[in-house]
């Protein structure tokens, strides 16, 4: 059982953050938010999720465009925003991630297939990317108000690649968040049967 003070970290006191204080982040604090996050449990191990982290000026100044106005200072204060999307070929790799069995004969040639395991595992993915920015002592601001379409253009040209989120990661600054919104209770969210 993880402590009470992980939880809180992960969890009940964890923030989405708006506003960012200008620490850096390193490139190994980078690998070890997917060197984590890539244990999470995905449907026959498909893995889908790519992530782009977008760290240098250059690269930010062409993420703006992408961006809806109220995101744009959100990400380019942050020190690094990680593009979370799916690699449409994604089913290429299950021989290797899934050796149980012809898995890859259940997306070959199948789109909407492809776009239902893909988008809907790499969400998952996408959460546990966030648990282990927080796990590490960084904080995160999730994000989906881009242009995916020319976000997607841009990035991934070759069109194998589908943007999902954005998720800013850094230190958060305390001072710009909202206050907590309330949450379901178990009664409202949940039944038992």
């Amino acid at each position: 059982m993880l402590s009470e003070e992980s939880l809180d970290i992960i969890f009940r006191k964890a923030r989405s953050h708006n506003g960012w204080l200008d620490h850096d982040i390193s490139d190994e604090k980078v690998h070890q938010i997917y060197e984590l996050m890539k244990f999470g449990a995905t449907s026959a191990n498909t893995c889908p999720a790519r992530i782009t982290f977008v760290k240098s000026k250059e690269a930010k100044d062409k993420l703006k465009p992408h961006l809806d106005e109220g995101n744009i200072d959100k990400a380019m204060s942050a020190p690094a925003v990680a593009i979370i999307s799916y690699d449409t070929e994604f089913y290429e790799k299950l021989p290797y991630l899934f050796p149980h069995a012809d898995a890859r004969s259940w997306y070959a040639d199948k789109p909407d297939k492809i776009t239902a395991a893909g988008s809907l595992n790499a969400i998952l993915q996408g959460a546990y990317f966030m648990i282990a920015v927080r796990s590490i002592g960084l904080d995160c601001g999730p994000m989906i108000g881009f242009n995916a379409e020319t976000l997607n253009q841009e990035f991934f040209p070759d069109g194998k690649t589908k943007s999902i989120f954005l998720c800013g990661i850094g230190h958060g600054d305390n001072t710009k968040i909202f206050p907590r919104s309330p949450r379901l209770s178990f009664d409202e969210a949940c039944e038992i049967i």
